[in-house]
């Protein structure tokens, strides 16, 4: 293996690394195996066919495809050891020659970690305070749970604000059907807050059989841009009226929580709910002193690769949580009116707030001798190997040396926020 350096503008590195295939065979033999636990090879259980087997079988391309991403991380680590960088964030790599049986070429673009000054933390005063919790939340909670647990029963009677109908509903704008505007066996609980402010008060009074079109407006903030302030005309036919009955509040319903009695109940919520207070008022804590210690201290330029890397950790995370909701990316983008590229640059003040919060930690921690242990690693690597020992890719990523240096500056970002919180809290 070797490599070539070349310094970039804004505090960035570029790494040409050339890995032979002698220096990467260890890595196919990895990939086959992987492979051959996926794919079915005749005479051989999964996972248990030799290495030419398995090439012969998939093609030694799909092996060196299959190993291109451990054999990367490899070799740039060890580049970066040998040149004794101080780095930051995920490399951009480029791969320029990758054929089976040849040298591997790649280029590693890295940023260096840049110049910062710590400013005064004596001018840091920040008060971490919990909300107590109070019984009305407790009780809402508890309604909640009621709900969760209600009997519904079909009636014949009209609707009353407590009640579960369901419906066939059409919606048009303009006269036009809307995408996604059509559904059956709708399921609208009269008591809560529906997405369309003011929908269910159009369903309360009717009964089973009875048609209803009225228009209604989406909210001005409505993430559908395009549906945002617009008045629709929603065509509904009532298919059944369910009353809603809950379970009392008695023992009998705390034993089916788990609890003794309503008290023990109450104890258990409380606990709980207080617990989510403290977590929020940490959270609240950490951002309020990174925040003031991003104010007051001075930074050197800022590598571009640093905050394009925040960038697509951001976008990242808005696609994940758009789809916990049901909801893909495209859709998001095209009901915003917006591109890709759009969205990136709105994520730039952020991205550059989180790069430097990053960059503040580790300097706390350099200035301040704030290290992790080798045996803290172990321990939370033993714990993460417990808790996903029936996922052996999970095992197999916590082997890499680079899982292992993530885990590091977890911990390491933990003990920072300890330490800033025991010199900057009021």
């Amino acid at each position: 293996m070797s490599h070539t350096r070349k310094n970039l503008p804004q505090s960035q590195v570029e790494l040409q690394i050339t890995v032979t295939p002698e220096n990467y065979q260890k890595h196919l033999v990895k990939a086959a195996e992987k492979i051959s636990e996926k794919t079915k090879i005749q005479g051989f259980r999964p996972g248990k066919a030799p290495y030419e087997i398995v090439k012969r079988t998939v093609g030694e391309m799909n092996i060196l495809q299959e190993a291109l991403e451990t054999i990367v991380q490899e070799s740039f680590y060890v580049a970066v050891k040998e040149e004794n960088l101080e780095t930051i964030g995920m490399p951009k790599i480029e791969i320029d020659k990758v054929a089976p049986s040849n040298d591997l070429v790649y280029k590693a673009t890295v940023a260096l970690f840049p110049e910062i000054k710590i400013g005064d933390l004596k001018k840091i005063n920040v008060k971490q305070e919990a909300k107590p919790v109070t019984d009305i939340q407790i009780d809402d909670v508890i309604d909640n749970l009621r709900k969760i647990r209600a009997k519904e029963v079909a009636k014949d009677k009209m609707t009353e604000e407590t009640d579960m109908v369901m419906i066939d509903m059409d919606m048009k704008l303009d006269n036009v059907p809307m995408e996604g505007g059509q559904a059956k066996n709708y399921r609208v609980y009269l008591s809560e807050d529906h997405y369309i402010p003011g929908f269910n008060k159009e369903l309360f009074g009717l009964k089973k059989d009875d048609q209803k079109t009225f228009p209604i407006s989406f909210p001005k903030t409505h993430y559908q841009k395009h549906l945002a302030g617009k008045t629709v005309d929603v065509s509904i036919s009532v298919k059944d009226v369910y009353e809603r009955q809950l379970p009392e509040l008695n023992e009998e319903f705390a034993k089916a929580l788990g609890q003794d009695s309503v008290e023990r109940l109450h104890e258990l919520l409380r606990g709980n709910l207080t617990k989510e207070a403290e977590q929020k008022a940490d959270e609240q804590t950490e951002i309020a002193i990174f925040d003031e210690l991003i104010k007051i201290s001075k930074f050197g330029e800022i590598p571009e690769i640093l905050l394009d890397a925040e960038r697509k950790k951001m976008y990242y995370e808005l696609t994940r949580d758009l789809e916990r909701s049901g909801i893909s990316i495209g859709d998001y983008l095209k009901d915003i009116k917006k591109t890709e590229d759009q969205i990136f640059n709105d994520f730039k003040e952020q991205a550059e707030r989180r790069a430097k919060a990053a960059i503040l930690s580790r300097q706390v921690a350099k200035e301040n001798n704030i290290s992790v242990e080798e045996n803290e690693i172990d321990t939370e690597i033993a714990s993460l190997e417990n808790a996903y020992r029936d996922n052996p890719e999970y095992l197999e990523n916590l082997k890499k040396p680079e899982v292992r240096r993530t885990l590091e500056t977890i911990l390491q970002n933990k003990k920072v926020i300890t330490w800033l919180k025991q010199h900057c809290l009021a």
